[in-house]
């Protein structure tokens, strides 16, 4: 495989600032959203041709970064979801959409689900970078494992802080309430239910999260390492991280996959009972939806989806990483840049005070 020649530097952490950080994160996470909603979009359609979403139901929106819970309008309703189509597989779909409703409607529902996935992505790499720093100087000769605690802390924090935010936002959207009111929104499930209502469905959200980013962060370092050395290269290439990010992401996604399934499944279940319109069930541990989806489906029921998953987070992961990491070698050259020539201004100012 040809490497790219261009550089996407291993930037250490205390040479970029953490609003640098936040920065290349915020940049990667809108370019892989771009690149990546369109296959969900694509895949929902399809879907609702299948099975049409009746008033009430949930369904999961993911944009590449994150899932969101999707709650269906009425029926007569001309959400994106909703629009006819006579689809005979992906590629048909996707060619028909364009041709029939332009372009955009790839990136159809993104914009809403931004509001949650870029500070929650935002927030999750820079954490990632400033604990990875931490734990390799104070670990030592364990500093190779520093990743995969690092990715494990990280995603916690991440999915502690969004949790509550993504539930009040699914309960917005049901009953057609705009940002203006969240106040009231939260301090209404406060009320009714009490703190601990504001993140239900958190645990499931790290039975997957939690081992799926140790295992990536993990795995990435390494692949990067040993790409590398494989290349010849003192510096990741942009190809090197794409590829180092695609395996690791991929590795991950098909270990934790039963986990995805349960959360998925919970996801929904939870959804449906926010807005009150469909009698469901939520179930009360992952233990007894895992029991469930094998009483229904065998054990097999634990793995549906495989490929489908595979597809969306192997480009997810390779998009979001290299992009980051492209992003903080950039600031890396303008930071180093900026150095050399505030040096170089300090040293013409002495050299005309001596004369």
């Amino acid at each position: 495989m040809e490497m790219s020649s261009q550089k996407s530097s291993s930037v250490p952490t205390k040479d970029i600032t953490p609003i640098q950080q936040m920065i290349a994160s915020c940049s990667g996470a809108i370019i892989t959203s771009l690149f990546v909603t369109p296959l969900d979009v694509v895949k929902i359609r399809l879907q609702a041709q299948n099975n049409p979403f009746p008033k009430g139901k949930c369904f999961v929106f993911c944009n590449g970064l994150m899932d969101h819970i999707c709650v269906c309008e009425n029926v007569n309703s001309k959400a994106w979801y909703k629009t006819p189509g006579h689809f005979t597989g992906t590629l048909d779909a996707f060619i028909k959409i364009i041709r029939m409703e332009g372009v955009r409607s790839l990136w159809s529902g993104l914009p809403p689900t931004l509001v949650m996935a870029v500070p929650a992505t935002v927030i999750y790499f820079t954490c990632y970078d400033q604990l990875c720093a931490i734990l390799k100087h104070r670990m030592g000769d364990r500093s190779d494992y520093a990743p995969l605690l690092a990715g494990a802390i990280a995603r916690v924090g991440s999915a502690t802080v969004i949790s509550p935010l993504e539930l009040v936002r699914t309960k917005m959207q049901s009953e057609k309430q705009s940002y203006q009111e969240l106040s009231a929104v939260i301090r209404s499930a406060l009320h009714n239910k009490g703190w601990r209502s504001l993140w239900r469905g958190w645990g499931p959200t790290l039975l997957r999260d939690v081992p799926f980013s140790a295992m990536y962060w993990f795995n990435y370092e390494k692949g990067k390492v040993w790409l590398c050395q494989y290349y010849n290269c003192t510096d990741p290439t942009v190809a090197i991280t794409f590829t180092a990010g695609a395996l690791s992401g991929s590795f991950a996604s098909v270990i934790t996959l039963p986990f995805d399934v349960v959360k998925t499944k919970r996801q929904v279940e939870l959804g449906e009972h926010i807005i009150c319109v469909v009698s469901t069930h939520v179930s009360s541990s992952t233990y007894h939806v895992m029991k469930r989806i094998v009483a229904e489906n065998g054990v097999s029921g634990l793995f549906a989806g495989f490929l489908p998953r595979l597809i969306k987070v192997a480009p997810a992961c390779a998009i979001m990483i290299s992009t980051y990491e492209f992003g903080k070698a950039f600031f890396h050259r303008y930071n180093q840049k900026k150095q050399r020539g505030t040096q170089l201004q300090s040293s013409t100012c002495s050299h005309s005070e001596k004369h």
